[in-house]
């Protein structure tokens, strides 16, 4: 028996027993039978149909988050632990100005045009483009002449977890990247002709950049895919452990499995796939289905931790 303790999982952190300055009153301590055994809230399955209607609704520019952090117990605003998933409107005319502690944010162009602007770069966009926007310095979008609505993915959270922010744009490793619905589509054509083959879960398009190319990611943490599905068509089941933020772009009687439970598709809405939790996409209907996907699968490629795997029916 440990000393005044049943078991070591017993046993309350331990503080220094005469620390002589502030920096070793600061020591804590675990021992092997209690610091192993934190218990985090679950990530849950979220669907943000209702905040997408809201944004989708709105007149006037501003931001609505797929905020899920009160659930996971996290200070700020966060759709995954490490991942933010945001719409932005902005008003015909109008300007949205922000900052961006991240190392880059991910966007879709859903409807309108506009033009945003990031340190030295200025992307003109248009619907369905996605365009990649650096952090660490003063951001703004601006609205076209019928405005704009953007989704936005970036990785706020991860840097929040060690209080970090961007470093200097010359020594970042992304830059701006622009990616025009009309080359979207001409490198989708030659995705969906080509036979998938064994071992791939699909057609998809896959973002990468010039400083990410060796990567084959759109960021060093982040990935980005279009995903299609035939009509009357249903992805293999499977897991993986990077967390999943979802865009449904186009699809009739369409719905995703995430451990076992149905979760119907609501064009423009996001959906979240915890990590590790068994999923498979479904398309009932008469029309290729479509969705942008954003995975933390950047860090578990670095980490060597993917754990990609296909399920038995």
């Amino acid at each position: 028996m440990t000393q005044g303790f049943d078991s070591l999982a017993a046993m309350p952190v331990q503080l220094p027993a005469a620390p002589a300055d502030e920096a070793q009153a600061r020591a804590r301590f675990f021992n092997s039978g209690n610091a192993f055994n934190l218990k985090l809230p679950p990530v849950p399955a979220g669907q943000f149909d209702a905040v997408a209607a809201q944004a989708l609704a709105a007149t006037h520019s501003g931001w609505w988050a797929c905020d899920q952090s009160a659930a996971m117990g996290q200070a700020g605003p966060a759709t995954t632990p490490l991942m933010l998933a945001r719409y932005a409107h902005v008003a015909a005319g109008d300007a949205l100005a922000f900052d961006l502690p991240a190392t880059a944010a991910i966007c879709y162009v859903i409807r309108g045009s506009g033009a945003c602007r990031g340190g030295a770069d200025l992307v003109r966009f248009k619907a369905g483009d996605v365009f990649l926007l650096p952090g660490g310095s003063a951001c703004s979008l601006h609205g076209g002449a019928a405005g704009a609505l953007l989704w936005m993915v970036d990785n706020q959270p991860q840097l929040s977890l060690e209080g970090a922010r961007p470093g200097p744009a010359e020594a970042s490793p992304v830059a701006t990247v622009h990616y025009p619905a009309a080359e979207i589509e001409r490198q989708l054509s030659l995705v969906t002709a080509t036979a998938a083959g064994a071992g791939t879960s699909g057609h998809a398009l896959i973002f990468s950049s010039q400083q990410q190319q060796a990567r084959r990611n759109l960021m060093p943490s982040l990935t980005l895919s279009l995903n299609t599905l035939p009509p009357r068509a249903q992805q293999a089941p499977h897991r993986h452990n990077s967390a999943a933020i979802t865009l449904v772009l186009q699809g009739e009687h369409c719905h995703s499995s995430v451990d076992g439970q149905a979760c119907g598709w609501q064009r423009w809405s996001t959906m979240v796939t915890p990590p590790g939790a068994a999923h498979s996409h479904h398309n009932a209907g008469g029309v290729q289905a479509r969705f942008l996907i954003v995975q933390d699968g950047g860090l578990h490629y670095h980490a060597r931790t993917m754990g990609f795997e296909f399920l038995g029916a």
